[in-house]
């Protein structure tokens, strides 16, 4: 046998056996006491940062021990009745998980980092008697700590609960909570049956450390590391804080084989390695570019230099996640060809995965070809999986679907076996499928081109002191006005404002028509996150038409305060015609048709037009009004309204006055 044929043998060997078994979370959890007792589970850090170890014996012997003694304390509650888990990663984690199912009661899964007021919120509509968290606060049900249930006196065994809810983040009243059971788990187990055809890097015969940062609350974490990987008898790595030192500590120290996260990470790590290679200087510079170059095969050997020695390349990536990693897979947002292509270029296997909390993980790129990985694939449906398409939405039917949902508090049935729509907009090639973004976000443009959010905000990622930022549409008549909502690193004074406004708009300048940025704002405000992972775009556009007061403009300017331009005084006939002849030189200058120009669409955020244009357009209407625009008004003022009152007021020697919100910066 070589290599390909003697994975697939222990793959499907693994996953025969586990399909054989009873398809509930009690026989899994038997079969990886049975199969894997001896064998090291967990791996984590003290305050030392030594390794501490855990064996799949013990931790299901935890599993079971507090199961008896959560039964004891919640004796008499009605089994149906779901028990919360809000708890951070941690090797207790699984633990946990399968005390409550042992306890008889459906268990729920919340954020850790949930705030206090949707939580219970999800507690609530859920029906939920009791959480287990290792907060200190109070909830509006009784809730547990780990010590807590250790204390308890042990009650006796009865039958496990077999359900597993999913929910958002709980900030509505109608908030979603789905429902999954071991018939949905033993099948998503079953969907990696066909990974070992395409690859022996994901799954195979031997030792492999998975790193266990994506909460285990989320979809992706819950399936990707936390089901598939102990049910195969794996290591789970834990980071000691989520702290970006801890984790690639944990990634190193812990020499992890895989290492599963969301774009969060691996953009930030992109980030990392470009800033540190510019600082080192041109030299080091080079050589990066030439180990990406060379990795996926786009120069000759000569060229490359010794960026293609082993020795080199294992120096560089001993700096970054160090040597071991064998796989890598993104999931959860858009992730962008930048970045795939830096860490890919690194030597590391990176690829985007797709999945949804109501269907599991259904699909992952493969491919040990980089230059497949980094053109952001999703690959192809799993064992089991069908993609469809209705026009440009992607349609799923995945044996793992959920069977029920609750929203707002009422419990709808789901079957299966249905293509289930997922709103996301997706493209397939040649067998591969690409997510080009929700078709909820997308943003139809003003020449009506498709424009997807998730890109805009990759564009300004890299600008220092930004943190965060959201990209959303604005209707605006016919068109939609694009909108970046900012939220930075630094303190909210005016000068470091302006340069950040500045860097902001150099970035926004270099954007084709169709995806420059109409208008940008900043936040003092954490902007709010999914799954503690990726901004909640609605939610910030919600508050941004709501309470346009809450954000500010890089000049500090409050958003929504408006000053009219007033042509008061001003011949009527003559206003009209000063207003058509400035909207005419704006329309040549832009190669735009005169009916796409509004009265108060700025120059260069709502029209695409830069500083070289601008000047170029000034000079038009010089020379067709016979008036001399003075430079000082240069940049003050970018709308038609605008030029058309400064023009007027030069016409009929009057002071020119500028209005606050018509400035073309």
């Amino acid at each position: 046998m070589d290599k390909r044929e003697k994975t697939i043998a222990f793959v499907d060997g693994v996953l025969d056996g586990i399909k054989a078994l009873p398809h509930t979370f009690e026989a899994l959890l038997s079969h990886i006491e049975k199969n894997y007792g001896k064998k090291r589970y967990a791996i984590s850090f003290d305050e030392d940062g030594r390794k501490v170890s855990e064996s799949y014996r013990e931790m299901a012997a935890l599993s079971r021990d507090l199961g008896s003694r959560l039964r004891q304390i919640l004796g008499g509650k009605p089994s149906e009745a779901p028990v919360a888990l809000k708890y951070r990663n941690s090797p207790e984690w699984p633990s946990l998980f399968y005390a409550i199912l042992a306890s008889g009661h459906p268990v729920l899964l919340l954020d850790a980092r949930l705030p206090k007021a949707n939580a219970e919120n999800l507690l609530r509509q859920a029906g939920a008697i009791a959480v287990i968290t290792n907060e200190s606060e109070p909830f509006c049900v009784p809730s547990y700590r780990l010590a807590d249930l250790k204390k308890a006196g042990p009650g006796a065994e009865g039958p496990w609960a077999d359900r597993v809810l999913f929910c958002s983040s709980g900030t509505t009243g109608d908030a979603k909570i789905v429902v999954f059971d071991g018939e949905r788990a033993f099948a998503q187990i079953d969907s990696a049956r066909d990974i070992a055809s395409e690859t022996q890097e994901l799954v195979y015969d031997g030792p492999i450390r998975n790193f266990a940062m994506i909460p285990f609350h989320h979809i992706f974490g819950f399936v990707a590391v936390f089901l598939w990987f102990t049910a195969l008898g794996k290591t789970l790595v834990y980071p000691s804080s989520m702290a970006t030192k801890d984790l690639l500590y944990a990634i190193r120290k812990g020499r992890c084989t895989h290492v599963f996260s969301v774009p969060l990470l691996w953009d930030g790590v992109a980030q990392t390695i470009r800033r540190t290679f510019h600082l080192k200087g041109e030299k080091a510079e080079r050589l990066l570019t030439s180990m990406v170059s060379w990795n996926l095969g786009e120069i000759p050997a000569k060229e490359a230099g010794i960026a293609r020695f082993r020795f080199v390349q294992r120096l560089i990536r001993g700096k970054v996640l160090g040597n071991s990693p064998r796989f890598c897979i993104t999931g959860g947002g858009y992730i962008s060809e930048d970045t795939l292509r830096l860490i890919n270029g690194l030597g590391y296997s990176l690829s985007d995965g797709y999945g949804m909390t109501e269907l599991g993980v259904t699909s992952v790129e493969l491919s040990p070809d980089p230059k497949v990985r980094v053109l952001g694939s999703i690959g192809h449906p799993l064992h089991g999986v069908d993609y469809e398409l209705d026009g440009n939405e992607l349609l799923v039917r995945a044996p793992s679907a959920h069977i029920a949902r609750i929203v707002g508090g009422k419990a709808e049935k789901n079957d299966p076996t249905l293509l289930y729509r997922t709103g996301d907009i997706a493209e397939e090639h040649e067998g591969r499928w690409y997510i080009r973004g929700r078709s909820k976000d997308v943003i139809i443009s003003s020449d009506g081109e498709n424009v997807y959010p998730d890109e805009i905000e990759h564009y300004f990622k890299d600008v220092p002191h930004v943190r965060n930022a959201v990209a959303f549409g604005v209707q605006e008549g016919a068109k939609e006005r694009i909108v970046l909502i900012v939220e930075p690193d630094i303190a909210l004074e005016e000068a470091s404002l302006k340069a950040l406004g500045d860097a902001l708009e150099e970035v926004n300048q270099g954007l084709q028509g169709s995806r420059k940025v109409g208008e940008m704002a900043v936040t003092s405000d954490p902007l709010p996150l999914a799954n503690s992972m990726k901004v909640k775009r609605g939610a910030v556009r919600d508050e941004y038409l709501s309470h346009p007061e809450n954000f500010q403009y890089f000049d500090g300017r409050k958003v929504g305060r408006k000053e009219t331009v007033s042509f008061d005084g001003f011949p009527e006939e003559e206003v009209k015609e000063m207003i058509s002849l400035v909207r005419n030189c704006f329309a040549e200058n832009l190669s735009l048709p005169p009916s796409r120009i509004g009265d108060d669409d700025i120059w260069n955020q709502e029209l695409g037009g830069d500083s070289m244009s601008y000047v170029s357009m000034i000079a038009d209407l010089d020379e067709r009004t016979g008036l001399d625009i003075p430079r000082e008004s240069y940049g003050k003022v970018g709308t038609v309204r605008g030029f058309a009152l400064l023009l007027l007021t030069l016409r009929h020697g009057s002071p020119v006055p500028v209005a606050p919100e018509d400035k073309q910066e």
